[in-house]
């Protein structure tokens, strides 16, 4: 059995923190040690717009002292993995943050969108829940964290995500609203249920809330909760009773922040920020049915761990995979697409990607967003049939898809543009700004997209592909149908010109 030592650091809202882990060749980790130290970005990033020098200083000779114990383990700077969330993400000054920490520690940050956030979440909750993940997946399920920027929110149908949520609510962003309020009486308590209440509503018709029955909670603020008030379940998660997380909240409530300090023995800031993260998970939990709550003792570092590690067999992989179409379909069921074509298409264009690897030489990353881009690409009717495919493009444009980063979502938005009408020109500034090697990827997956779409011309699902054949410079199409094929080959001569610039072979069906 071979091992690795690897780190994980993040750069949060309210501290910096690191993992020194083993990793093992079969998918699993072994914590070697923990270190932090609470650092106010969130608070410098959410009320100035920006990371003060004062606390720059501070988070360099953090990340030093960092760096010094990763060295005792063998680890360099430069492989650790060093991720940053909605602080420094939001801040102006975030650019210059990360050449100073750069030049000064030697560490690469880099910064993670939200629905990255949720990623790295959902293999934390996997990895510690372990077999017992299989039990909560027969209901439907919320994840949750509160952090100091950010709440994350994953909704999930009997397992399947059908939606990823980042509310710009934290810890740390509510209690600045709270003091630009001047602490007027109740201000707090009706902010959190105000956004709360929107937030939910916003979600019911993603997944009824009323009907969710498991309730997974991760933070820092819910591992106290379950420290005090809950009840043994693994070793890597505990359960609270939905009375107990209450009566832990009232109380709470009723005890000033230097009680908390002295009663917990808390650091004054996260004793600070306990009342407003728990409340809000507290207001989610009441628009359920859950009659408990589930606490893994993890973080979003845990996952990162998880993801290097890899999995057994590539089983996080294979998770990850199944997740990204349930959200897919999740998106294009919110926009009423026409879901027998769409998966007609999808089928076809994976039969087709897969049929002609030698010929494209492109990886499984390409197979999940050429999946993503058939699922998606009519989606803009939704706006206008006319045009669809500008719109169609929008929607993937400005929307999230978990496991797949902002990266991989553009080049989504430009597979689905150019699945009917022109191919890609030099005037077309979305396109011209990818990279070339995204651009190439880009040309690829739609010449195949464009095929796939064109043997469901009429939305019917009348054929099958069965085989198919290169010979000479023909792409040869076998199919199922014993009709008339007229409608699909004239389809074929429309869109299938680009994948005969780009392949070079017109493709006919037989």
């Amino acid at each position: 059995m071979s091992v690795r030592t690897e780190a994980v650091i993040e750069i949060g809202s309210t501290g910096i923190r690191a993992i020194i882990a083993n990793i093992f060749d079969t998918g699993i980790y072994e914590v070697l040690e923990r270190a932090g130290k609470p650092v106010s970005l969130g608070r410098d990033a959410f009320a100035s717009g920006s990371i003060s020098r004062d606390t720059i200083r501070e988070s360099i000779a953090v990340l030093r002292g960092i760096r010094e114990l990763l060295r005792s383990y063998g680890i360099k700077p430069e492989s650790a993995r060093v991720v940053a969330t909605s602080a420094i993400r939001e801040a102006e000054n975030r650019d210059a943050f990360i050449d100073r920490v750069a030049l000064r520690t030697g560490f690469k940050v880099e910064i993670v969108e939200d629905i990255e956030e949720s990623h790295y979440m959902y293999l934390a909750v996997q990895y510690a829940l372990g077999n017992d993940a299989k039990y909560f997946a027969r209901s439907n399920s919320i994840i949750i964290e509160v952090g100091g920027g950010s709440t994350e929110l994953m909704l999930l149908r009997k397992g399947r995500i059908v939606a990823a949520h980042s509310l710009r609510l934290g810890t740390v962003r509510v209690d600045e609203q709270s003091r630009a309020a001047m602490g007027v009486t109740g201000y707090l308590m009706r902010f959190l249920a105000d956004n709360v209440r929107n937030a939910c509503d916003s979600m019911e018709e993603e997944l009824p809330l009323g009907g969710v029955k498991s309730f997974i909670v991760i933070g820092h603020d819910a591992r106290f909760a379950a420290r005090i008030a809950g009840i043994e379940g693994r070793e890597d998660y505990r359960v609270i009773p939905k009375a107990a997380f209450v009566a832990v909240i009232d109380r709470l409530r009723s005890m000033s922040v230097d009680a908390i300090v002295s009663e917990y023995h808390l650091p004054y800031d996260q004793a600070e920020s306990l009342v407003p993260g728990l409340v809000i998970i507290g207001l989610f939990l009441e628009r359920t049915k859950a009659e408990e709550l589930i606490v893994p003792n993890v973080s979003m570092r845990e996952g990162l761990l998880v993801a290097i590690a890899g999995g057994k067999g590539g089983e996080i992989e294979d998770e990850i995979h199944t997740q990204v179409i349930a959200s897919t379909i999740g998106l294009g069921r919110r926009y009423h697409f026409d879901e027998e074509h769409a998966r007609n298409v999808a089928a076809h264009g994976l039969f087709l990607f897969d049929k002609l690897a030698e010929l494209h030489g492109m990886s499984r990353r390409e197979r999940v967003l050429l999946e993503a881009a058939a699922w998606l690409h009519d989606i803009g009717t939704f706006i206008k049939a006319d045009g669809h495919h500008y719109h169609s493009e929008y929607i993937v444009r400005n929307s999230e898809i978990f496991g797949l980063q902002r990266e991989d979502l553009t080049i989504v938005a430009n597979i689905v543009r150019y699945h009917r009408k022109a191919g890609p020109s030099p005037s077309h500034i979305n396109y011209m700004s990818l990279s070339r090697e995204d651009r190439t990827i880009v040309l690829k997956l739609a010449a195949i997209l464009r095929v796939a779409d064109a043997l469901d011309r009429g939305h019917t699902q009348r054929l099958t592909l069965e085989g198919l054949e290169l010979k000479e410079d023909h792409l040869l199409l076998k199919t199922d149908c014993e009709g008339d094929l007229s409608m699909e080959r004239l389809s074929l001569i429309e869109k299938g010109d680009i994948f005969e610039d780009v392949f070079g072979y017109k493709v006919v069906v037989i």
